[in-house]
């Protein structure tokens, strides 16, 4: 269900009592295996190395390679080389998982000049100027084809800005046991098994009720989508309170959704299970002070999105809670700028987490779930996830799951998943609407079973 993601720390760990000199060996012939095995039509090899240990892997790579009959070129960067003539694969071998920071000048040289090449980078565990243990990259780094990577993947293969800058990773066994990590990735739909499903004894409240805070002049989509993907996240009873003005609409956008007034909005929480709060509510005063009382008075698991994020302050409540920001509203809710985050995502994570006390899910291409006591669990996404009203069906499905009450930690992981899956379970991911994405998650969570 989850893969372990590894630190630099941990990866130290993984390695103590090992004989360096083998795991060299095995890291290097790794390197050299995938060299021979996709690369073997581009010559010459030009191999980069660094003064550390990943740059010992990198040289025993030539040696193998040398020996398989390649034309290798081997660049010192300790000695101060920069020329990396003119090949058809670069072998990345300048730092590795104990670097941190931003690259010295003349490294940084050697980077630049390793992507202006034209040829094939393959590189080493990670690409050099990458942050093993965060996925930060504080100056330049390397923009590769391939990663290999040895033992387990590193945190900062998974978590952006790192997770950007190669296009395939391959983990390569150098013989180490495992080691207990804090951070995971999800590794597919398993997860979903979590989730309760319906029984013979359910009725449609049993089965998990939702109500849906939301919905106002304009943004009355937003409720409607995270009505439906509720619905079909496979809530049994789903409710929408919502502003008069947009209950007609909202008559005929979800039929089976049950439509009440704002000022009704306790008495309808009566009946639920978990709430979904925000989707489309407004960000007036009074909508702010309705999103803390429903907070701090209504003891149910909740989930907190879009509007309802806006000028968010600290809070007290007992019951599961669930923000899921994105980068801009994250970087509001820190009072830091929206690029710190994507450039910090971890730390940004961590912040939320301190700050708020609860359930954290940082949106994004690798979603990050955080909670207080709890390492990170990493959710891959996919691009075509990047359209308008995709986050209201996310909120819609993690509030279907804490209705039927699963933890939120797993909750809010299960639903990236579902979102994840259900997008990629539509025919046509080009042109893909959130619609899509409600559609799709009937067949994705029976495909889970």
């Amino acid at each position: 269900m989850f893969e372990s993601l590894y630190t630099a720390e941990e990866m130290r760990a993984a390695e103590e009592g090992h004989d360096v000199a083998v795991l060299m060996d095995r890291a290097g012939k790794a390197v050299a295996d995938v060299v021979v095995d996709s690369l073997a039509g581009a010559k010459p090899i030009t191999v980069v190395c660094g003064g550390g240990s990943n740059g010992g892997d990198g040289r025993v790579a030539a040696r193998y390679l040398e020996d398989a009959g390649h034309e290798v070129r081997i660049v010192d960067a300790k000695a101060g080389e920069t020329h990396l003539g003119d090949p058809g694969v670069i072998i990345d071998a300048l730092f590795g998982t104990g670097f941190s920071g931003e690259p010295r000048p003349e490294a940084a040289r050697l980077i630049e000049a390793i992507n202006e090449s034209e040829a094939t980078v393959l590189s080493v565990d990670l690409p050099s100027g990458v942050d093993a243990s965060t996925g930060e990259i504080a100056g330049s780094a390397v923009h590769a084809e391939i990663v290999v990577t040895f033992h387990a993947r590193k945190v900062g293969l998974a978590v952006g800005p790192g997770s950007f800058s190669f296009i395939e990773s391959r983990v390569a066994s150098i013989g180490l046991g495992a080691v207990e990590t804090r951070n995971v990735r999800v590794e597919g739909p398993e997860i979903l098994r979590l989730v309760p499903r319906r029984g013979a004894r359910d009725n449609k409240y049993s089965a998990g009720s939702v109500l849906v805070v939301g919905g106002s002049r304009g943004m009355t989509g937003a409720a409607a989508l995270a009505a439906r993907a509720a619905f079909r996240a496979d809530a049994g009873y789903v409710a929408i309170a919502t502003h008069d003005e947009a209950i007609p609409v909202l008559e005929t956008l979800v039929l089976e959704a049950v439509k009440r007034p704002l000022e009704d909005v306790f008495d309808a929480a009566g009946r639920a299970s978990a709430l979904a709060l925000g989707p489309g509510l407004g960000r007036g005063d009074g909508q702010r002070a309705l999103v803390r009382r429903l907070l701090e008075e209504v003891d149910l698991p909740v989930v907190v999105d879009a509007d309802a994020l806006h000028d968010l302050e600290p809070f007290s409540r007992s019951a599961p809670t669930v923000l899921t920001p994105h980068s801009g509203e994250l970087a509001r809710l820190l009072g830091v700028d929206s690029a710190w985050v994507d450039a910090h995502r971890l730390a940004a994570l961590d912040r939320a987490v301190e700050k708020f006390g609860c359930v954290v899910l940082l949106k994004g291409f690798d979603t990050l779930v955080g909670a207080p006591g709890h390492g990170v669990v990493v959710c891959t996404g996919r691009p075509a996830l990047a359209t308008a009203g995709t986050g209201d069906v996310l909120t819609g499905i993690v509030a279907a799951f804490l209705s039927k009450g699963l933890d939120p930690r797993m909750a809010a992981a299960a639903g990236a998943t579902a979102h994840s899956e259900a997008a990629m379970a539509v025919e046509h991911a080009d042109g893909l609407v959130a619609s899509d994405v409600i559609e799709a998650l009937p067949r994705v969570l029976h495909a889970s079973l």
